[in-house]
């Protein structure tokens, strides 16, 4: 796992991200949550592909919602096993 990879792994387990699935308000993608959980701006393009890389291994997912609400972004228990291991492997 490489340090942008890590990085963005403990935004999502930090509640930082959200997913905003385009119904309104703007296109499809990652944003940054508030303090009062609300959307905060976008996430850039480099950590966008990023959490989609980590959506694809598994370490992430989107939690569903009703409506078109913003949905927040989870670690997956894959995820907070790797996070919480004395040993991560971090590449440069």
């Amino acid at each position: 796992m490489t340090k942008n990879e890590l990085n963005a792994l403990r935004h999502v387990a930090a509640g930082m991200v959200l997913f905003h699935n385009g119904l309104w308000g703007g296109p499809a993608g990652y944003r940054w949550a508030g303090g009062d959980g609300a959307s905060a701006g976008q996430v850039p393009q480099w950590e966008s592909e990023i959490l989609n890389l980590l959506e694809c291994r598994g370490l992430i997912t989107i939690s569903p919602t009703l409506g078109a609400r913003d949905m927040p972004v989870v670690v997956t228990p894959a995820a907070r096993r790797q996070l919480s291991s004395p040993d991560l492997p971090v590449a440069a």
